[in-house]
């Protein structure tokens, strides 16, 4: 019976061996979701310089594999179809041995596909937000897709990953991003189109993480923070302290069986050079196997971890755009972010915040940069959890920018904007871009949040009031000739102004 058995396996490998080996990474599948209007690449793996024949939405694309057996075509643009299609694939061997195979992915649909990244405000889940109850009940949305990318950390370029494409049901959504998902949700219902959404965020990610190393190199400031992996990389030794943690963990276990255990369970150590704030790690692992995939933009949530080398921020983040941007062939396409909510105590004396600064980093961003924009969140925030459960107001905003830039809708969506200042007989005037119906004051009559300084430097509260639609008026008894004026400068800042169409908040 043994003998029977190993040679029905024998003969099945032998027999599989006869098959071409024609395939697709899985960010295609069925239920996927193409980009509309889009000449969207479809890339594989295939024997090489075999025949390889795409058929979808009624058009055959023809292509043969290189020597290593890479394949691409790129598919005509299509308008969003909520009808069910299907994509063959297949390949003829040069190997004349071998027999033809092929692949068949059902249920795809055409519309809009958004890549939401970030770190761990970006991967927080819907069932870990608001009302995660009735947001999950009513994920019922079989035309919005979506797709998470594992978390794997690595300095080689990875070619797939283990995912696949799922519609919006209460179990499927419950664990997907929920900014991501409340977004998509949303663009779904207002522009009755397919939804694709890519979530490929990982908790307590640095930006530099997402850069490729060879981008990294050429920015300035990112180079201490390179060094300091540099440095670190020498010296690692993670089996060493693997080691350390079993022997622990043994000790621990025997403590607990006799009843002497103290303290809590010991905690596997992680692998930094596999983690998620070394450069390059992040995107080598969870960026690369998608780049090239067509879609109409990203939303992008972090800064968190960034806040300690804030000033570095205001050339990392708007490079890492760039790196994005050029590695994906797709011209500028539109980038969307969360600056940083309020976290931490609130603080009775002004001065220096690295939060503040982030998102000062952040917002120059704007300028330097084209096809992007900015949701300002500051009141959104929670104190005592850097992981505000309100993600719904969250992905309105960021959606804002992109109903009215990529879709045509007439909203409010861009925060009011420093445009001049004038110092005039001890008070200074602030004037305002982007004010809308004017400028507001959420829950006082005047405005607050600001500090002034003179010469000295040095902070103090000031007075203010609203001249006007467009300008703020500031003050202080104590500062006889101001030199300069901040507004909610501090990690978890008091400030109240808006602008009076669609409650968007001031930035920093």
């Amino acid at each position: 019976m043994k003998i029977k058995v190993l040679t029905l396996i024998l003969l099945g490998g032998i027999h599989s061996n006869l098959y071409a080996k024609i395939s697709t990474p899985s960010i295609f599948g069925s239920n996927m979701v193409l980009q509309q209007n889009h000449a969207c690449p479809v890339w594989g793996k295939a024997d090489p310089a075999s025949s390889v024949v795409l058929s979808f939405a009624g058009k055959t694309y023809q292509t043969k594999a290189n020597e290593k057996g890479d394949w691409r075509v790129t598919l005509d643009p299509h308008p969003a179809s909520s009808n069910p299609l299907i994509m063959s694939i297949t390949e003829e061997s040069s190997d004349e041995s071998k027999i033809s195979s092929s692949i068949h992915y059902e249920n795809i649909l055409v519309g809009e596909v958004w890549l939401c990244s970030g770190q761990s405000n970006m991967q927080w889940s819907v069932r870990s937000s608001d009302d995660c109850d009735i947001e999950s009940l009513s994920a019922h949305y079989p035309n919005l897709r979506l797709i998470s990318i594992p978390q794997v950390g690595t300095q080689e370029p990875q070619y797939d990953f283990n995912g696949s494409w799922k519609a919006s049901t209460p179990h499927t959504s419950a664990n997907f991003s929920a900014v991501a998902f409340f977004f998509g949700r949303r663009l779904h219902q207002i522009l009755q189109v397919p939804v694709g959404l890519i979530n490929n965020s990982w908790g307590g990610s640095a930006c530099e993480a997402w850069i490729p190393r060879d981008r990294l190199q050429q920015c300035k400031l990112a180079q201490p923070y390179l060094e300091e992996w540099r440095a670190k990389k020498k010296t690692y030794d993670y089996d060493s302290l693997l080691a350390d943690y079993k022997n622990r963990l043994a000790k621990w276990e025997a403590d607990q069986k006799s009843g002497h255990a103290k303290g809590q369970r010991p905690r596997e150590p992680r692998n930094q050079m596999t983690g998620q704030h070394r450069p390059a790690n992040l995107y080598n692992g969870v960026l690369h196997p998608i780049i090239g995939y067509g879609i109409k933009g990203a939303i992008w949530y972090q800064g968190e971890s960034n806040a300690g080398r804030a000033h570095a921020y205001r050339e990392i983040f708007p490079f890492m755009i760039q790196s994005w941007r050029q590695a994906w062939n797709q011209g500028d396409f539109p980038f969307y972010w969360s600056q940083l909510a309020d976290f931490k105590n609130e603080v009775s004396v002004p001065g220096d915040s690295t939060w503040a600064e982030l998102r000062e980093s952040q917002t120059l961003t704007l300028k330097k940069l084209k096809n992007v924009g900015e949701a300002v969140i500051i009141d959104t925030g929670e104190g005592r959890d850097i992981h505000p459960r309100n993600k719904q107001i969250v992905a309105n905003r960021l959606l804002r920018h992109a109903l009215v830039n990529q879709y045509d809708h007439k909203i409010p969506h861009q925060s009011p904007l420093y445009k001049s200042i004038e110092i005039k007989d001890r008070k200074v005037q602030i004037a305002f871009d982007h004010v809308g119906g004017g400028l507001y004051c959420f829950d006082s009559k005047s405005p607050v949040g600001f500090t002034i300084c003179g010469a000295d430097q040095k902070f103090v509260w000031a007075e203010a009031k609203l001249i006007g639609q467009d300008k703020v008026e500031v003050w202080s008894d104590s500062v006889s000739s101001p030199v300069a004026v901040r507004y909610a400068w501090s990690d978890n800042p008091v400030c109240n102004l808006y602008r009076k169409d669609g409650a968007v908040t001031l930035p920093v």
